[in-house]
């Protein structure tokens, strides 16, 4: 059984993860929790679930306002062609249904199946906010403390120009 928010936010508070909890309605898209969340200051990321050609499982996350080129992105973080993971495979690889996708869900990935590809450049601002494994709530925390999250878990970071 997948982790779900609230066992998340304990594993945060145990690493003494300081964060702010904005609960919401469901949002689905990065357009509608721009609507939502929009406000709340900091980096708000969308998330892509891919698989590759080889069957490699990739989370690529960037800034809302950025466009990932699936064509043009397996150049730039060693993969094979891209697309779409399905929602099946998303739920048992990362234990998030879509919309709720997010960097933080690798708490789930044990196996260790999915490949983390961060944004350069929005790691270099100060807040991020994510979903907390649902898309009913965004957290906002800083991002050395994702890092620092993402080392506690002893997953591999590619930082890419996306």
């Amino acid at each position: 059984m997948p982790l779900g928010k609230d066992e998340l936010l304990r594993f945060l508070d145990g690493l003494g993860i300081v964060y702010r909890l904005h609960e919401h309605a469901p949002v689905f898209t990065a357009d509608e929790a721009l609507a939502v969340v929009g406000h709340i200051p900091g980096v708000h990321c969308k998330n892509l679930f891919l698989k590759d050609k080889a069957g490699a499982l990739w989370l690529v996350t960037l800034p809302d306002e950025k466009r990932a080129d699936l064509k043009s992105l397996p150049d730039k973080i060693g993969s094979k062609r891209l697309s779409f993971g399905n929602a099946d495979l998303l739920m048992e690889a990362l234990g998030v249904a879509p919309g709720s996708v997010t960097v933080l869900a690798l708490i789930n990935d044990e196996a260790r199946r999915v490949h983390l590809v961060l944004d350069r450049q929005m790691m270099q601002e100060e807040l991020i906010n994510l979903h907390p494994l649902i898309n009913t709530a965004t957290i906002t925390l800083r991002t050395a403390d994702l890092l620092r999250y993402l080392d506690a878990l002893g997953r591999q970071v590619l930082l890419a120009e996306l």
